[in-house]
């Protein structure tokens, strides 16, 4: 597969220089921003659904992904421990910028994650000429699984990582005197939110990495699966990072998807090798 545009212009059938190929990049990139920003400029304006629906949604105890939790743990047997109670919020503000710099960052945020699928298919315009007819609709499918990838981690991020991580934080306690009370900021929720939900589709797309780094002869199923066990002590202890709950339930819902997510990634690299004879 290449990974530059073809050395033709795909209107002209004329030889591109080099500084014609960065004018055709920088065109798709420009299309792309220009993309990401209208739907920024959307979450912009309707600021009232993206912060009290989306935003503020982990925030209420009505919220799906505790019902959700909760009627699962009760479903397997483990009674409530899965069920969340919800500290009533009210985040501060420590200056008067705090609100419309978030607003722009939250809008920004929103926009990419919407306008990926797109950013993904400029890439693929410029790097299809290049691409012999056989190749095209393998790099089309390459361009549906990594969006849908991505934007399952973000789901996973918001449903369950932060929700879990955010209420186990808020509620604990250093000592049981309550000397020591959390006043939760809005730029701090804002940060853990955004952090939390952006790493996790990040991460969603290591089956594509693993798919790259073989393609490279970097990496290899057999490597992988020799270090299985270690992947899964360092899932694990990931999983009791990212939900500090001590509950083993909880770590399981966060533990299970990322292995499933390593699996997905060996059977990537060995398809690799196998269609590729590398």
């Amino acid at each position: 597969m290449a990974f530059f545009a073809s050395d033709k212009n795909t209107e002209t059938g004329k030889e591109m220089s080099f500084l014609q190929h960065l004018e055709e990049l920088r065109w798709h990139l420009v299309r792309s921003a220009a993309l990401v920003m209208v739907f920024a400029i959307l979450a912009f304006v309707f600021n009232d659904f993206v912060f009290d629906t989306v935003i503020f949604g982990p925030l209420q105890q009505n919220f799906i992904s505790y019902r959700a939790l909760c009627a699962f743990g009760q479903y397997i047997g483990a009674g409530d421990v899965m069920c969340m109670v919800v500290k009533p919020a009210h985040l501060q503000t420590l200056s008067a910028s705090e609100q419309f710099f978030n607003h722009m960052w939250i809008s920004f945020i929103c926009g990419l994650v919407i306008g990926f699928p797109a950013v993904l298919w400029e890439l693929w315009k410029f790097v299809s000429p290049a691409l012999k007819s056989k190749e095209i609709g393998p790099v089309k499918i390459f361009v549906l699984i990594a969006s849908i990838l991505f934007l399952i981690g973000i789901f996973f991020g918001y449903f369950l990582l932060f929700p879990m991580s955010y209420n186990f934080l808020i509620n604990y306690q250093v000592s049981s005197s309550g000397i020591v009370q959390t006043q939760n900021t809005f730029d701090d929720y804002i940060s853990l939110i955004s952090t939390m939900t952006l790493v996790s589709g990040i991460i969603f797309e290591m089956p594509v990495l693993v798919y790259f780094l073989t393609r490279m002869t970097l990496l290899t199923p057999q490597f992988m699966r020799k270090y299985r066990k270690h992947a899964v002590i360092i899932i694990l202890i990931a999983a009791a990072i990212i939900t500090p709950s001590p509950d083993v339930t909880s770590q399981m819902v966060v533990a299970i998807p990322m292995y499933l997510l390593y699996e997905l990634s060996v059977f990537v690299s060995a398809w690799v090798i196998k269609k590729h004879k590398l």
